[in-house]
C-alpha cells in the first residue's frame, strides 16, 4: 500500500472526502491530462493518480475513494484509511461540502487523529451562497489549526490558493496541534493506559500515532489491528493489553454500551459544535424543502414505487429512444459500405480481401457501434443527471435494507441498473 517516491522533490498528496463533494473535479482540474486509474492490489475499488507540477516541485495526487468515515465498515473506507495511515502521503487534502459542513467534518476529525499534515478544501461555495450559507474560514482555521481554502471546483482560478498551500506545507511541515476531539473521561483514561503499555516496548512511535493505535485497540476491529501490527511491526496482542481489553469488554456488557458507539458520539458532537460556530444561515429553514422531498423519495410507502417509475422511464427512453439514432447509424455506415465496395471492385481487389475488410472487419465494427453507442449515449447522461439531482444516493438508501440481507450495500443497485441496460442492449 505504500507509495514509493521516485524523486527527492516529488511529493505524494492524498485527496480525501465524502462522495459527491467535487473531489474528483478538483483532482481533474489539478492534474489535467496527467492521470491514470487502476486498482489497489487485491481490491476492486478503482483509484486514480495524477501529476501536478507547481513551481519547482512535482506532486503525485492520489484520488482515494469517497467515504463518510474511515472506521472500516466498507471496502472504500478500508482503502481510504489504509492509504492515509500506511500509504506514506506527505499531505492529505480533505475536501468538504460547504453546504453540509457538519456531516463532512466527521471524516476530517477522524483523519486529524492520524495526521496533522492536512489541508482543508471547502468546496461548492457557489452552492452554499445560493442556499444562504456562509462559512467563517478564518474561525474554522483557528479551531482546527490547519490551512482552510475555499474553492469552486469548476473554476480553476479558485484552486490557485490550494496549490500554494500544498506547496507551502510540503516545504515546511505544520506545527503539531493538540487533538481536536476529546473523548469521555473514561475513554481518555483507557487511551492513556494503552499508550503507557505500548511505550514500554515501542518508544519509537510518535505521540499522535500512539493515541490512534490505542483508539483502534479500544474499537476492537481485528482487521485494522492486524494491519497495524504488520505495518508497524508491533505486537498488539500483549498479555497486558489483552487483560485490559477483557476488563473493558466485561464492563461494556454490564452497562450495555459499546465504547465504539461512545467514540462516534463524541466525534459527531464535536463536528456539530464546530459547525455551529463557523456556519451562519441567512435562511435557517433553507433545508425544509429538501427534507420534504426526502420524506417522499425515501419513504417506505412512496420511495420504492417512485424509484421504479424513474428507472422504468430511463430504460424506456434508453431502449426505445436508441432505435432512431441506431437506424441512422446503420443507414450511414451502409452508405459508406457501398462506396467502399464500389472502390475495391473498381481497383479489381481480390474477393477474399473484400470479404475480410468489408464483410468481416468493417461490417462487424459498424454493427457494434450502431447497436451499442446510442443506448450508452442516452443512458449515462440520464444517470449523470439523476446523480446531479442527488437522486442516486436516495435509490441506494431505499435499497440498502434489501441488499444487506444478501450481505451487500444499497449502492450496488446503481451497478445493477447499468448491468440491466447492457443486457437489454445485447
Amino acid at each position: 500500500m505504500k507509495t514509493q517516491k521516485s524523486k527527492i522533490d516529488k511529493y505524494i498528496i492524498a485527496l480525501a472526502g465524502n462522495p459527491n463533494v467535487g473531489k474528483s473535479t478538483i483532482f481533474n482540474s489539478l492534474t489535467g491530462m496527467h492521470q491514470h486509474t487502476g486498482n489497489w492490489q487485491g481490491k476492486t475499488v478503482a483509484n486514480a493518480t495524477g501529476t501536478l507540477k507547481y513551481k519547482n516541485l512535482e506532486f503525485e495526487l492520489v484520488d482515494i475513494p469517497g467515504t463518510y468515515s474511515i472506521m472500516s465498515n466498507s471496502e472504500e473506507e478500508e482503502i481510504a484509511r489504509n492509504f492515509i495511515c500506511f500509504g506514506n502521503p506527505d499531505l492529505t487534502v480533505v475536501v468538504l461540502d460547504a453546504t453540509n459542513i457538519e456531516k463532512n467534518l466527521n471524516l476530517l476529525l477522524q483523519i486529524l487523529e492520524i495526521t496533522n499534515d492536512v489541508v482543508v478544501c471547502v468546496n461548492l461555495l457557489d452552492e452554499a451562497k445560493k442556499k444562504g450559507i456562509e462559512i467563517d474560514s478564518k474561525r474554522l482555521e483557528e479551531i482546527l489549526g490547519i490551512p482552510i481554502v475555499g474553492t469552486i471546483a469548476q473554476k480553476k482560478r479558485t484552486l490557485a490558493k490550494l496549490k500554494e498551500e500544498i506547496y507551502n506545507i510540503t516545504k515546511k511541515k505544520l506545527e503539531k496541534k493538540e487533538n481536536i476531539v476529546k473523548y469521555d473521561e473514561e475513554i481518555e483514561d483507557y487511551i492513556k493506559k494503552i499508550e503507557n503499555i505500548l511505550k514500554k516496548s515501542y518508544n519509537n512511535l510518535n505521540k499522535k500515532m500512539l493515541r490512534w493505535i490505542s483508539l483502534k485497540i479500544l474499537e476492537g476491529n481485528k482487521k485494522i489491528i492486524k494491519k497495524i501490527s504488520k505495518e508497524f511491526e508491533i505486537n498488539l496482542n500483549q498479555q497486558e493489553i489483552s487483560d485490559l481489553i477483557d476488563k473493558i469488554r466485561e464492563k461494556e456488557e454490564k452497562e450495555n454500551q459499546k465504547l465504539k458507539e461512545k467514540m462516534v458520539e463524541n466525534i459527531v458532537s464535536k463536528a456539530e459544535e464546530i459547525s455551529k460556530e463557523v456556519c451562519t444561515y441567512k435562511n435557517k429553514e433553507y433545508y425544509k424543502k429538501q427534507r420534504k422531498i426526502d420524506k417522499v423519495l425515501t419513504s417506505k410507502k412512496w420511495g420504492i414505487p417512485i424509484m421504479l417509475i424513474f428507472l422504468a422511464l430511463i430504460f424506456w427512453i434508453t431502449i426505445i429512444g436508441a432505435n432512431y439514432p441506431s437506424q441512422v447509424l446503420f443507414n450511414l455506415f451502409g452508405w459508406f459500405q457501398e462506396k467502399i465496395l464500389y472502390g475495391l471492385n473498381y481497383i479489381n481487389c481480390p474477393s477474399w480481401i473484400v470479404d475480410l475488410l468489408v464483410n468481416g472487419i468493417y461490417q462487424t465494427l459498424t454493427w457494434v457501434i450502431s447497436v451499442m453507442l446510442p443506448p450508452m449515449a442516452i443512458f449515462f447522461p440520464l444517470f449523470t443527471f439523476l446523480e446531479d439531482l442527488g437522486y442516486l444516493p436516495r435509490i441506494a438508501f431505499n435499497m440498502d435494507g434489501f441488499f444487506k440481507k444478501a450481505c451487500c450495500s444499497g449502492k450496488q443497485m446503481i451497478t445493477m441498473c447499468m448491468g440491466v441496460t447492457k443486457w437489454e442492449i445485447f
